[in-house]
């Protein structure tokens, strides 16, 4: 009886060391705006990423925070100003927190959800969009709720775009 248990076993082992993993296609919806594109979940890495830039950020280290800027890019804040490089971005967010010193208001945020998507799939040459990640954060402030859109690239914030909504009244 024991050599049949044994055997069994040996059996069972034997055969779960042999099954092939599972070569499944990438899991996708949505659609890009270039022909082609469909949307695929990213990587906790660009969220990695994304993580050090909120915390440089909230921590106003701002030799950290431009460290993660190309020069060159596409950074949009809610109220319409587009910055290019990191020395315009620093100068326009320390600007906000000097004001809201300034007025006594409230400064920071909670990060309220974060991750990581792309676009992939179209042929097109003009289809830039499909180099790197892109993450997605909200955030919640004392006076509002902040939608951004963060392009990471090689570790690095290549676009950045931010929407302002006002909390709802309690």
């Amino acid at each position: 009886m024991k050599n049949l248990v044994y055997t069994i076993v040996g059996l069972f082992l034997l055969s779960a060391c042999q099954t092939a993993p599972c070569e499944c296609e990438k899991e996708t919806n949505g659609f890009g705006p270039f022909e082609g594109q469909s949307v695929y979940l990213g990587s906790q890495e660009t969220v990695d990423v994304f993580n050090a830039i909120d915390a440089a950020w909230a921590a106003r280290d701002y030799e950290t925070l431009k460290s993660y800027l190309v020069d060159g890019g596409n950074y949009s804040f809610a109220d319409g100003t587009v910055v290019t490089n990191g020395d315009d971005f620093i100068a326009y967010i320390d600007a906000e927190y000097q004001q809201s010193v300034e007025s006594g208001a409230e400064w920071g945020w909670s990060t309220d959800y974060a991750f990581a998507a792309y676009p992939a799939g179209s042929d097109d040459p003009e289809a830039w969009n499909q180099n790197g990640q892109w993450v997605n954060a909200q955030f919640t402030s004392a006076d509002a709720r902040y939608v951004e859109w963060y392009h990471i690239v090689e570790g690095k914030l290549n676009a950045w775009n931010q929407a302002k909504a006002t909390l709802p009244a309690e």
